[in-house]
């Protein structure tokens, strides 16, 4: 399963027995695989502040997994075709040990050996300045991904607008795929080349006809040059003159005059404009595949992403251990204003076994926890019963600390 429990108890004696016998339990059942998780020593501050980050970090743990399925999505949208390649494209980078922190890893691995960024957020400066700078970095990456997303989505449309162009009917498509220079009498100062569109049933009525719907029609002139299920593209040349008395002649048999004026300049503008949004559509995934010599001998292929990919693997994977940390940190501070002071608690990561098994699971952590908090242990079982001063849903509290993750970011 994708799904984890982060858990916290207090770190005394008694409690490192029941997480001992929790461990026991469900590890003989098969209910999960538990993990020690570790959380550095951070600087405690007051009990105010704490109660104010816990809210601030409630609000953060939901906009950041909100923000990676956005990521996560973004990368499905724009993959198109190979959207079975999506996962080797969500990973994280390192975290097991420092000299594999270059590695790009899957999410569960990082999760199960999560260690504390150091570096990135050092857990001697006061909580409320590791809080911010991750809301930072959250906030700059959603942004960022607006602008990118919006861009190429803008791309995208362009592209099928294009695209709906010239796979419509013949009323509808774009003609500059179809016709030629030949098709047409260009240059004339008396004549013009006219496009009508024709009823297949009617084809052999427009060769009789077409000569006669008005006067100065030039004798066979009418060449087919495309078809579509319902009907044909004819040409017909005629005097500029009778341009108004043939499309009405042409409209009271069926026959219809597509408005359509050779235009060389304009046709190459829109074949060139197309060709430049597909080659730009693409290019956001993958510009191409480079082959790496060394000698003589020719090492695999090796594919280059394009911007928007490149930039979103990067930073699905920056948001995502942001948001682990900004995990680590709710687990810290809910634990040191439900345990108190000084700060002493374990935390551990359970991995379910399956879904049938989290009701058993859940039963087991009350059962061994349920001294930390008779009132919750007792809600639990009884919904009526009301935790005082708690304004949660019942079922969101329980007698330890509990967080949880789910990495099923595509569901």
């Amino acid at each position: 399963m994708s799904e984890f429990w982060l858990i916290s108890a207090p770190g005394d004696q008694e409690n490192l027995q029941a997480l001992e016998r929790m461990n026991t339990v469900t590890s003989k059942s098969n209910l999960s695989y538990n993990t020690k998780f570790s959380i550095p020593d951070f600087k405690v501050g007051t009990l105010d502040s704490l109660v104010g980050l816990s809210d601030e970090l409630g609000k953060l743990d939901t906009f950041a997994e909100s923000l990676i399925k956005k990521m996560a999505q973004s990368v499905v949208e724009v993959m198109e075709d190979a959207k079975g390649k999506v996962p080797e494209n969500l990973l994280a980078n390192g975290g097991l040990k420092e000299k594999m922190k270059y590695l790009k890893i899957d999410l569960t691995s990082f999760v199960t050996h999560f260690e504390w960024d150091m570096a990135k957020y050092p857990a001697k400066q006061p909580l409320v300045s590791v809080v911010d700078t991750l809301a930072k970095q959250l906030a700059q990456i959603e942004t960022d991904l607006k602008s990118r997303t919006a861009a190429y989505n803008t791309l995208k449309t362009n592209l099928e607008n294009l695209e709906k162009k010239s796979m419509g009917n013949l009323f509808t498509r774009t003609l500059s795929d179809i016709v030629s220079k030949e098709d047409f009498v260009l240059g004339s100062e008396y004549l013009i080349t006219l496009l009508v569109i024709v009823p297949k049933p009617s084809y052999a009525q427009w060769q009789k006809t077409y000569e006669s719907l008005s006067d100065m029609v030039v004798p066979r002139s009418t060449k087919l040059i495309a078809e579509d299920n319902e009907g044909g593209l004819f040409t017909v040349t005629l005097f500029r003159k009778v341009i108004e008395d043939f499309k009405t002649k042409a409209k009271e048999n069926k026959f219809t005059v597509r408005e359509f004026y050779y235009d060389e300049k304009e046709i190459k503008r829109e074949r060139e404009e197309m060709s430049r949004l597909l080659s730009d559509k693409k290019q956001q995934y993958q510009t191409s595949c480079v082959a790496l010599k060394k000698g003589s001998s020719t090492f695999p292929d090796h594919k280059v992403k394009g911007p928007l990919l490149r930039w979103l693997k990067v930073n699905f994977s920056e948001a995502f251990i942001a948001w682990i940390h900004l995990k680590a940190l709710r687990v810290f501070v809910e634990s040191v204003l439900r345990y108190g002071l000084p700060v002493n608690f374990q935390a551990v990561l359970l991995q379910p076994h399956k879904k049938s098994s989290t009701k058993r699971l859940r039963e087991v952590l009350n059962s061994v926890f349920r001294h930390l908090d008779q009132v919750a242990a007792a809600s639990i079982l009884d919904a009526s019963v009301e935790i005082p001063g708690l304004q949660l849903n019942n079922q969101d509290y329980f007698p330890y600390v509990y967080f949880h993750i789910d990495l099923s970011l595509l569901d």
